[in-house]
């Protein structure tokens, strides 16, 4: 790349950057902000979430002129089936995610998304026949043996943490699957869902037990405002995505376990005893040992690119 093309990139470069934190930053601290929706169900919450996350979507395609790539999509069965499957995936993480957050679990939220890179690894080598490195599956086999040890040597078997990173290991290999966009996927995935989540709300109106309404307005404003929480930030995480490198990304996406780790011991104060601590512990070691083989095999394929134009024939 010339001089000019360096300097031309630097500027989608620090967006990309920018947009990155902010991104995994806001999926972080959002316990916070299901947490001031307490009085609803998470069920409730989760079908506004689509109805509310589809209507946005349809404005954001609209304004970005982005409808061939949904066409696109919708035209190929294959890409179809991936998309739906996808939705059913995403639709059971943000259940967990939201039914842990309103019944103070935020920490084992955290712990979940952690655990998150070391599940997709373990998909990828048996749904995707990628072989694993051997410090790759010293990383998978630590975090086997922190959740044991919190299962049997805490008594506390972690099965939200094991919900939220399956679910959404799932979900990323659903989506790599699919092959489609982040944002036209998701609104696919979202629009799926949306008569099963009108049924339900109806429903809840029927029975009279639905919060939305005059007689709630901060409450139905909070929930009209899922579709805006779950929509910028994976607006964010498409451009990052577009022009960071895929270790940069790797990196930046601790931060959002890391955010929801702090909210939980020192906001929201729940339980953090030396069970806790060891786990995470072994958390921590075996993601150390996952970033730090990724960074060597990033680097040697590097070396690799640059020594092939060396060994030319002339």
């Amino acid at each position: 790349m010339s001089i000019l093309g360096k300097r031309a990139a630097r500027p989608h470069d620090t967006t990309a950057l920018i947009a990155g934190i902010a991104a995994f930053t806001t999926w972080g601290l959002i316990p916070g902000y299901w947490k001031l929706l307490n009085g609803v169900s998470p069920p409730e919450i989760l079908a506004h979430r689509f109805v509310w996350t589809s209507l946005f979507l349809i404005g954001l395609l609209s304004w970005q002129k982005r409808w061939p790539e949904v066409n696109a999509t919708t035209s190929s069965r294959r890409a179809t089936v991936f998309c739906l499957t996808a939705g059913l995936a995403v639709a059971t993480n943000w259940f967990f995610f939201i039914f842990a957050v309103t019944t103070n679990r935020v920490l084992e939220t955290s712990l979940g998304y952690f655990m998150t890179p070391l599940v997709n690894v373990l998909f990828g080598a048996i749904f995707l026949r990628e072989q694993l490195t051997r410090l790759q599956f010293l990383s998978v086999l630590l975090a086997a043996t922190a959740v044991l040890y919190l299962t049997f040597g805490y008594g506390h078997f972690p099965w939200i943490a094991l919900a939220l990173c399956t679910s959404f290991g799932l979900y990323g290999l659903l989506r790599k699957k699919s092959g489609t966009a982040a944002i036209p996927g998701l609104f696919i995935e979202t629009i799926s869902l949306v008569p099963i989540a009108l049924t339900y709300l109806l429903f809840l109106k029927q029975t009279g037990t639905f919060t939305f309404g005059p007689a709630n307005l901060s409450m139905s404003i909070l929930l009209i405002t899922t579709g805006i929480v779950t929509a910028v930030p994976l607006f964010w995480f498409g451009h990052a995505a577009r022009h960071l490198r895929l270790t940069t990304l790797g990196f930046l996406q601790y931060l959002a376990p890391t955010g929801s780790f702090f909210l939980g011991v020192f906001v929201y104060h729940e339980p953090f005893t030396r069970g806790h601590l060891i786990t995470f512990s072994l958390i921590w070691i075996a993601l150390a040992i996952f970033s730090t083989e990724a960074i060597l095999r990033w680097r040697a394929t590097r070396v690799r690119e640059v020594a092939i134009p060396l060994v030319r024939p002339i």
